[in-house]
């Protein structure tokens, strides 16, 4: 195995986070400029450090820090699984804790949330991202023989 380039990768991609989070606080904390997020989404994320988001906030209800605990089991494994080699291969090694991420995300509304258009749309993602993970997952089976 070529350990040194991935360890090499994994520093990269961990040094250049501080610069993307500062450039995201910079401009009004929520996103860049170019987010394409509707004002609703981001009504209360002016003025918050949203790199802080990686770690789960102490504040706010027990729904809210469910719901950013998810980022961070997703965080490090999309970075380290995007570090493979081929890139073929980091696209999905990225993908499958992204997926996952949004399997846990939607399980917090599940626990949480009371719209029924939320709770129905979350369940649907659920569904739709486990099988995409099982698909991914015997793709990276495939390749691997």
């Amino acid at each position: 195995m070529h350990l040194l380039p991935k360890v090499i990768a994994a520093a990269l991609v961990l040094a250049a986070a501080p610069a993307i989070a500062q450039d995201h606080s910079m401009h009004g904390g929520a996103a860049a400029p170019e987010s394409k997020l509707p004002a609703i989404c981001l009504e209360n994320a002016k003025g918050h450090d949203m790199s802080a988001m990686a770690a789960a906030p102490a504040e706010g209800d027990e729904a809210h820090r469910a719901l950013a605990a998810t980022m961070d089991a997703m965080h490090g494994d999309m970075a380290a699984g995007m570090t493979a080699t081929d890139i073929d291969v980091a696209f999905v090694c990225g993908m499958i804790p992204h997926h996952q991420g949004a399997i846990d995300m939607a399980k917090v509304e599940l626990q949480y949330g009371k719209d029924e258009w939320a709770r129905g749309m979350a369940q649907k993602v659920i569904d739709a991202q486990e099988q995409e993970i099982a698909d991914m997952l015997k793709w990276l089976e495939d390749k691997s023989k």
